[in-house]
């Protein structure tokens, strides 16, 4: 088939690589626009757009697919379908109808269970035990689209949303190659989704990175690894007289309880019911190191957390 590849972050480049190497032809590539990065502020192009480029394949940077002259150059592409994995701008009516077959979505979760922007992070913080990826027909309303394909992915206790993340960047790499299989054979059933259990997965902020120890212990450990690496939860401690955030990386459920907020030793922090120990951390302008390298840095520990 002719296919428009849509993505941008690291979490698409897989699935472009599987419908590349799966014989399709992938006449054009829409990517997020170069932003400046680094100290010295240059360009720097998104992931997709430097594995597009290693793979000779056109790549176009609009910053809005709402105007007439980037609706029409799209149509010119002459493509059979869109995936679009990732890709950060919204598709107007007139993109989602220009493919022959439209366009299609890999997305984060059993839908629909987390529609929305963070169904990954928003799946650990909220404890599920399972999520996964599904491959959608795309509509104008938020990840709302009829379903053809779905894979299952267990959630384990202490897995961080990154880990989830390169999990679901694997398996749906190959789910989407399945299902442009599938469609190309016309072999392709999608299903309406249900509205029951629909929850609007929104987007991290860091203001709700800051942990919260009032909260039970189990909802603080799902806090932290549904925000490691990124933003990561933080909290802050007294070392050498003044006070140093440190993010919260990976943690598993303690023993003991307390005042909310009590250092018990090892880093383990008591929390409104329960506790939880920190076991990996990164204090502030330094590397992810454990806990134990940590306790050896900061020498005597305050009584509590701040």
């Amino acid at each position: 088939m002719r296919v428009i590849f849509m993505g941008t972050p690291d979490f698409s480049v897989p699935t472009l690589t599987e419908i590349v190497s799966s014989g399709h032809e992938v006449v054009a590539v829409y990517t997020r626009a170069p932003k400046p990065a680094g100290r010295g502020q240059e360009e720097r192009k998104s992931p997709v757009h430097v594995a597009a480029e290693g793979f000779g394949i056109p790549v176009f940077t609009p910053r809005s697919l709402k105007g007439a002259d980037e609706q029409g150059v799209f149509a010119l592409h002459d493509a059979d379908l869109a995936v679009v994995v990732a890709y950060g701008l919204l598709l107007p009516k007139p993109i989602l109808d220009a493919p022959r077959l439209g366009c299609i979505n890999l997305h984060g979760s059993l839908l629909p269970r987390w529609r929305g922007a963070a169904p990954i992070q928003r799946a650990v913080m909220a404890g599920d035990s399972q999520t996964g990826v599904m491959v959608m027909q795309m509509d104008e309303g938020l990840d709302t689209g009829a379903v053809g394909l779905g894979e299952v992915i267990p959630i384990g206790p202490d897995m961080t949303a990154g880990e989830l993340h390169d999990t679901m960047m694997r398996v749906g790499a190959d789910l989407m190659g399945r299902a442009l299989a599938a469609i190309d054979r016309g072999s392709m059933d999608f299903t309406p989704q249900s509205e029951d259990g629909a929850n609007y997965a929104k987007k991290i902020e860091k203001a709700e990175a800051r942990i919260d120890w009032s909260r039970p212990a189990e909802e603080v450990h799902n806090h932290i690894r549904g925000l490691s690496p990124f933003p990561g939860a933080w909290f802050e401690i007294e070392l050498g007289g003044k006070p140093v955030r440190v993010k919260a990386l990976r943690s598993t459920l303690g023993a003991g309880n307390g005042v909310p907020g009590t250092i018990l030793g090892d880093l383990t922090i008591t929390c409104g019911t329960g506790a939880v120990r920190l076991t990996q951390v990164q204090r502030e302008g330094k590397g992810a190191m454990d806990a134990a390298t940590f306790l050896r840095g900061a020498g005597t520990l305050p009584p509590t957390v701040l």
